[in-house]
């Protein structure tokens, strides 16, 4: 076999081919390694997906969902017109909008909660088949707005070798995301080869009736912040062994993987490569201080993939 050959085969069979060999990659395969002599129902992973599995700007990819349904309300209803966040998708106030994470991220939710109230009315009434069947055809046919692909096209190709090697390792993928656990469901089997039962996520009350589940304009859970290590235990009943994040809200769940006894993993996807994809840190600032103090294993998108999508 020549050395051409060798080296073709060797890319072939080695694990997460799309990442760089490089501290992240090995960090990974250790743990890897070390989580082999656990029990196989011990190994549960778990991942933000808003910019952890897929990418989230200039906008995330349920927001623009979310703001097309708004705007079709306010071109039927001339009086949804002066309210927000109808008024702010109608007149095209990005400032408005785009300042709704900032503002979380900074305590405030006062405007937050203003949009979820709005986004909750928006699908009142929808049966649970119906929501899912809209959330499936937008995310096949919209496209992202500057990236020139379809929205099922953004997923980060080296996190999705990740849950492979991972599935491949005896795991149980999870994805715990503050986005709508519904909105998800359609295509993470397809995407991510997680099945839709594993979808953790912020959700709606639903009302059962006459043989059908139907959205309320209630809100029942949001996956964020410190919640989301409420919401994989109530889920798993487990602590997981790796959790992979990219904000301040993944922080908890960061936290949550930890154990004395044994093998954990921390990432936090960095954002920093504005020529493949988008070089930010904001809403990031506390989950990479935690990372620079505690050793979390930190995975640049410019310096730790070969590939992005």
């Amino acid at each position: 076999m020549s050395a051409t050959d060798q080296e073709t085969r060797k890319t072939a069979t080695a694990p997460l081919p799309s990442w760089r060999d490089g501290a992240a990659k090995e960090s990974i395969v250790r743990f890897a390694e070390q989580a082999r002599s656990l029990p196989p129902q011990e190994r549960v992973a778990v991942f933000d997906n808003d910019g952890t599995l897929w990418c989230e700007q200039p906008l995330p990819i349920q927001l623009d969902f979310i703001l097309r349904r708004l705007g079709e309300m306010a071109e039927a209803d001339a009086t949804l017109r002066d309210r927000q966040p109808w008024k702010a998708v109608h007149e095209g106030d990005h400032a408005w909008l785009g300042g709704l994470l900032a503002q979380h991220y900074a305590g405030d939710d006062t405007n937050v909660n203003i949009f979820g109230a709005a986004v909750l009315a928006a699908y009142e009434g929808l049966s649970v088949e119906q929501f899912d069947a809209q959330a499936e055809a937008f995310l096949r046919d919209a496209r992202h707005p500057t990236l020139e692909r379809r929205y099922l096209e953004c997923a980060y190709a080296p996190m999705c070798e990740l849950l492979a090697f991972l599935e491949a390792e005896g795991f149980a993928n999870y994805i715990a995301s503050g986005g709508g656990r519904d909105f998800m469901r359609p295509i993470t089997a397809e995407v991510y080869g997680i099945p839709r039962e594993r979808v953790i996520g912020s959700s709606p009350v639903l009302s059962y009736a006459g043989g059908t589940l139907t959205h309320t304009a209630h809100p029942s859970f949001f996956d964020d912040g410190d919640q989301k290590p409420v919401g994989i235990w109530n889920r798993t009943g487990r602590r997981p062994l790796l959790a992979g994040g990219n904000s301040n809200g993944d922080v908890p769940m960061l936290e949550f993987a930890h154990r004395q006894d044994g093998p954990f993993l921390r990432l936090l996807v960095l954002h920093d490569d504005d020529e493949r994809e988008f070089a930010y840190t904001t809403g990031a600032e506390r989950a990479l201080e935690r990372a620079a103090a505690e050793d979390w294993t930190v995975v640049s998108m410019k310096d730790d993939w070969a590939t992005v999508f």
